[in-house]
């Protein structure tokens, strides 16, 4: 039997390989972009605008900041309390065209000491959690250059 494939969040992210990307919106009045998304209003505090636009966002950004995430995260992340806790490393990266930064976990197998400030980095498709039934998907930060 196999497994069912769902997103952590539902409509943050779609599609798969060179397609994927995180989703956003953008107002339709004054043309701020946000993310996670609005449905609802314009968060800008100068517009009052509610026409929004999902819109998919840059692909590729620069490292802003970079830790190591040494806790058991809270929901909606979703972790087995039986298993020791694995650390991983978490990647703040301004957004090459919108501007703004984005917080994801970096691919498996990528350290703090190999990133650096300003560093290149693309978002890619990941998995934060397998069970019995689901394979838990995501987004992730992989330096590019970087395969796999």
């Amino acid at each position: 039997m196999s497994r069912t494939r769902a997103p952590v969040v539902a409509r943050w992210f779609a599609g798969e390989g060179e397609e994927f990307r995180l989703l956003g919106t953008r107002c339709r009045a004054c043309a701020s972009v946000f993310f996670p998304r609005e449905d609802v209003q314009c968060r800008n505090p100068g517009c009052q605008g509610d026409d929004l636009e999902e819109v998919p966002l840059s692909r590729r950004g620069r490292v802003w900041s970079y830790t190591d995430s040494r806790y058991r995260p809270p929901s909606p992340y979703v972790t087995d309390p039986e298993l020791p806790w694995e650390p991983h490393t978490l990647i703040a990266v301004e957004l090459e065209a919108e501007r703004m930064v984005v917080l994801g976990q970096a691919v498996p197998g990528v350290a703090v000491a190999e990133l650096a400030v300003g560093m290149e980095v693309e978002v890619v498709p990941g998995v934060l959690h397998e069970d019995a039934e689901t394979v838990w998907t995501t987004w992730q930060w992989r330096p590019t250059g970087v395969t796999g």
